[in-house]
């Protein structure tokens, strides 16, 4: 006996789900659902089985092919249009002509005895059997009445509560004698309850009703598919998991890796190749798909997400159901029956609500409040640059795809034969994405200086020796699972908006250009780089008086880059220096606060005990230092910003400094009182490097440890700033606790506060209508200056859905009393 699998149909209310995806291929425990019906069908002997197929054909028919892989013989027939129930089988009838066949829903979750139930068939001598179950409520589904012998009495499609007869419904799965073709019209949309039955019945035609025992589940809702995982996982239906039980109830499949710190509670099922990290809790009735990862303090209840899907620090997920290739950032928070579709991303702290549908293909911008579905717009903003570049969790946000587009776009906006130089950091995702970028170039007729690894200062600098740009691929600051793809213009400083906006356009649009073969851009390794960037940098930064002056310094770098440049520098500086820390390790690409903050510690205590003048440490990619003093104390970013000025201003009796209006106005004084001036800038690193360029400018930096010193480069580099103060405290004979001791102390703290992209416009004019008569300085956001002096900034993120504030006070107290005040003004004007 042959069967006849109907997957045609739309699953129009189970959308978004079904918007992408057909309703057979949904998984269920990571397995379609069309599959457990195939080998519920195989462990019954039928084996060769047609598969009707509609909505997404292509799909199914991909999946499953030949049926070879389950041991079975599929073929298809394909609907051009509806034919309802029994039309779809009527299109099959030159397969099923020959014998008694059974026909079965492809998107129905069973475990049915269909060998019991063909017997029945035959005992009956019946021309149809219609299979039967009882179920509590008969509402959505045909109610069908029996006679003492199994005869079908009576059939009502979809009743009320007030036609209701019977708890017994038909299953939509039939045995069937190929004479029932008879009575189908060919082409023509039939339904086998609406019109075939009641046509058999009223001639007489032996019809039957059997009522099977087991489990039947008509995956038809939101609700329903959401109940037929937990059963599955419950164990109230025969089906076949893939995988371990490891535990009683929790599921494991291949090569899935689950970190002992993991809280599992089962039942659940946690899909080939995922991955758990520690502290991540998954609950009962969850079920994890294939390559899925679950990022430590993640929570998930009865959640049901599907292959692919990267799940962030702290989300929290209950009751819902995750799409495939969706991404669901830090904190996000999805309530019970909301539905993502596919290929979504879910930005950090978003709060989706219970029941709301999210179609796939949308971006939830972060911090949003979502209560309605979203169907036609994304909410969220679609520019690619950050303050770092493009930035994203490496192989979820940022891919080797993403990176060749952005390649190619990139080298689209450059003229052909150009050279572009790249470089990376020391981590392995660098390394696989820069290959790709360098691919990529080459193929839209760039040629490519490749330096390797090397600290972001020697790629700059090197980018501005010939070069029409560049691209550095790094570990983001702080956060280990993500990276930087960093592009710069000739000079090494990154890219203007202007170039920034022309690269979008390029990319939004995939204009890329091709080269012809003989245009393939070349491949260079150029030499001596180090020696190269070395020589230039004490070429043109002052450092009489260190070799005599016999400091005795500690150089803590971290393990990176600019490991690789100091053996050479220090040397030639004749400076007696020890050097920690100076291997490259993969493992530790970048440095989280925590790390930062022991390794300043462990420098401290190395410096003191060793009696250091002073000790730094370098970053990974050496773009900026920190300070230890002669004591072992840490001095802290912003101090140390007003001691290199400090000792540059003291030294230059002129010119200008270059700051970010983010800085404490200390530092005004400080620069006025050794005859200088404060060059405010915005806090964009490409406005720093703007001042930075201009010939009275003198010194700058950002008050986060980077420094520009413009003898050398407009541009921040931590190799250079430690250079010049290694100088600057060789000729004046002070330590780094004395110039700290004799400069004012500051109080400015800092809030991000979460805040809607839509609503970001309203939040600035709120702030300036809040600041009245008050001073206003609009440099970069908006800064509402006291008549005290005290003021406050208030600054909305460029790349996220995020505003930032700042306030300096005479104490600490009075600041925190401003953030509180303008905190609430931004808060007001986002509800």
């Amino acid at each position: 006996m042959k069967a006849v699998v109907m997957a045609g149909g739309e699953g129009t209310r189970l959308r978004p789900m079904t918007s992408s995806m057909p309703k057979p291929l949904l998984p269920v425990a990571n397995r379609p659902i069309m599959e457990h019906v195939l080998r519920l069908l195989k462990r019954h002997g039928l084996s060769e089985t047609v598969v009707t197929v509609q909505f997404l054909a292509s799909l199914v028919k991909n999946y499953f092919g030949d049926g070879e892989e389950l041991g079975m013989e599929l073929t298809y027939a394909n609907e051009e249009k509806p034919l309802g129930t029994a039309g779809s089988v009527k299109n099959a009838e030159e397969a099923l002509k020959d014998d008694a066949f059974l026909v079965i829903s492809g998107d129905a979750l069973t475990d049915f005895d269909l060998t019991d139930l063909i017997a029945f068939h035959k005992e009956k001598g019946a021309l149809v059997t219609v299979c039967l179950t009882r179920v509590p409520n008969p509402l959505e589904f045909g109610i069908t009445i029996v006679d003492e012998e199994g005869k079908v009495d009576r059939f009502l499609e979809k009743p009320t509560w007030g036609q209701v007869f019977s708890d017994t419904v038909n299953t939509g799965i039939y045995v069937m004698e190929p004479e029932v073709f008879d009575y189908v019209e060919a082409d023509t949309s039939v339904d086998w309850s609406g019109d075939v039955f009641p046509q058999l019945m009223k001639e007489g035609k032996p019809v039957y009703g059997y009522i099977a025992e087991g489990y039947w589940e008509d995956v038809g809702t939101h609700e329903s598919y959401v109940k037929a995982q937990a059963d599955v996982l419950e164990g109230k239906v025969d089906v076949d998991l893939d995988g371990f039980e490891i535990s009683p109830g929790v599921w494991v499949a291949e090569g899935a890796e689950v970190h002992p710190d993991a809280v599992l509670r089962g039942p659940l099922y946690i899909g080939d190749y995922a991955k758990v990290e520690a502290d991540a809790e998954i609950r009962e009735h969850t079920v994890i798909g294939s390559n899925v990862v679950v990022k430590s303090g993640a929570f998930l209840h009865r959640a049901v997400v599907h292959d692919n899907v990267y799940i962030g620090q702290h989300s929290n997920l209950r009751g819902c159901v995750i799409g495939k290739n969706t991404d669901i950032m830090r904190a996000a928070r999805i309530e019970d029956g909301a539905v993502i579709g596919d290929e979504c991303l879910v930005g950090e702290e978003s709060i989706i609500q219970g029941n709301v549908r999210v179609y796939p293909f949308k971006t939830i911008e972060a911090g949003a409040f979502v209560n309605t579905s979203v169907i036609w717009e994304s909410r969220g903003q679609a520019h690619l640059f950050g303050a770092r570049g493009v930035s994203g969790i490496l192989n979820v946000e940022i891919t080797p795809e993403l990176a060749v587009r952005l390649a190619g776009a990139y080298a689209t906006t450059l003229k052909k034969g150009s050279t572009v130089t790249t470089a990376r950091d020391h981590s392995r995702g660098a390394r696989a994405l820069k290959r790709a970028v360098i691919s990529a170039l080459q193929a839209s007729a760039i040629d490519v200086r490749d330096l390797e690894n090397v600290p972001l200062p020697v790629a700059r600098q090197q980018t501005g020796r010939g070069s029409a740009g560049g691209i550095m691929i790094r570990t983001t600051p702080g956060v280990p699972d993500s990276v930087d793809i960093m592009f710069f213009d000739e000079r090494g400083a990154d890219l203007s908006q202007g170039g920034q906006r022309k690269l979008d356009r390029v990319y939004a649009r995939q204009e890329y250009r091709r080269a012809f073969p003989g245009e393939i851009g070349d491949l260079h390794f150029p030499a001596s780089v180090f020696d190269s960037y070395t020589g230039s940098l004490l070429r043109n930064v002052d450092t009489s008086g260190i070799a005599e002056a016999g400091l005795k310094v500690v150089v803590d770098a971290s393990n990176g880059s600019a490991g690789l440049v100091l053996p050479s520098l220090l040397g030639r500086l004749g400076v007696d220096a020890l050097t920690i820390n100076p291997g490259l390790d993969e493992a530790r690409p970048t440095e989280t606060v925590e790390s930062r903050r022991s390794g300043l510690v462990r420098l401290g205590e190395i410096v003191a005990s060793a009696r250091a003048s002073f000790g730094v440490r370098f970053d990974p990619v050496g773009e900026r230092l920190s300070l230890v003093d002669e004591r072992g104390r840490i001095i802290e970013d912003d101090r140390a910003l007003l001691v290199l000025l400090d000792l540059v201003a003291a030294e230059r009796r002129s010119g200008r400094v270059a700051l970010p209006v983010t800085t404490t106005r200390i530092a005004e004084q400080v620069a006025a009182y050794h005859g200088t001036q404060v060059e405010w800038t915005t806090t964009s690193p490409d406005d720093l490097t703007r001042v930075g360029r201009e010939d009275s400018t003198i010194f700058g930096g950002d008050g986060r440890g980077a420094f520009i010193v413009p003898e050398f480069s407009s541009l921040l580099d931590g190799t250079a700033a430690f250079v010049r103060l290694l100088g600057l405290v060789a000729r004046t004979q002070l330590t780094l606790s004395q110039i700290d001791a004799r400069i004012p102390r500051a109080h400015v703290l800092r809030r991000d506060l979460a805040t809607p992209w839509a609503v970001k416009g309203l939040v600035m004019r709120r702030v300036v209508e809040a600041a009245g008569d008050r001073d206003v300085d609009t440099t970069d956001g908006v800064r509402v200056v006291e008549a005290d002096g005290r003021w406050v900034m208030v600054l909305p993120a460029p790349a996220e859905a995020v505003t930032h504030l700042w306030a300096e006070g005479p104490d600490d107290a009075s600041a925190q009393a401003l953030l509180d005040e303008w905190s609430a003004v931004v808060d007001s004007a986002g509800q």
